[in-house]
């Protein structure tokens, strides 16, 4: 790991230290993406049916997709089953 790679963690990981906070309840599934996962987050946004079969479909269709090659860039490809990909604030009850 290069010192500016470190520099960056460490500046990350370090504890906020500006005094304004706000601490907000929030809802968030697990890691990665399925045809699980989108059906839990199409229900949890309370989407109509032709979203959600929109959504799988494209799901289907990027499981099939190859990330492309770009020339003279080298970069880590990312693990898409490392990303969480809902996450909201907690609704009020009523």
């Amino acid at each position: 790991m290069n010192t500016s790679t470190k520099n960056l963690e460490q500046l990350i990981n370090e504890p906020y230290k500006y005094g304004f906070s706000t601490n907000i309840k929030i809802e968030t599934i697990e890691k990665g993406l399925n045809e699980e996962i989108i059906h839990l987050i199409s229900s949890k946004k309370e989407e109509p049916s032709f979203m959600l079969e929109f959504r799988l479909k494209a799901f289907e269709k990027w499981k099939k997709m190859n990330e492309p090659e770009w020339s003279f860039l080298n970069y880590n490809k990312p693990n898409y089953q490392e990303i969480r990909y809902y996450s909201a604030p907690t609704k009020k009850k009523k």
